[in-house]
């Protein structure tokens, strides 16, 4: 990422790019920390769903039911 921000003032119709204080860079640093986070613990969410979906579907096979009787339950 670059270190600079732009600014945009529509009265005058300039754009300036400036430097980002220190500050400003910690926070970034922080804010793609946190991201990475919640993106990790969404996709661990997405990842238990669709196990839970393949067993519970394991199990519904084994008593019996067809392939598209499965799937009619899941829709």
């Amino acid at each position: 990422m670059t270190d600079k921000k732009l600014i945009v003032d529509l009265a005058k119709g300039t754009q300036t790019y400036v430097d980002l204080t220190p500050e400003e860079i910690e926070q970034r640093a922080v804010d793609a920390q946190a991201a990475a986070i919640e993106k990790a613990e969404r996709d661990a969410v997405d990842a238990a769903k669709a196990d839970a979906k393949l067993t519970a579907q394991a199990k519904l096979a084994a008593l019996g039911l067809t392939g598209a009787e499965i799937a009619a339950l899941s829709n």
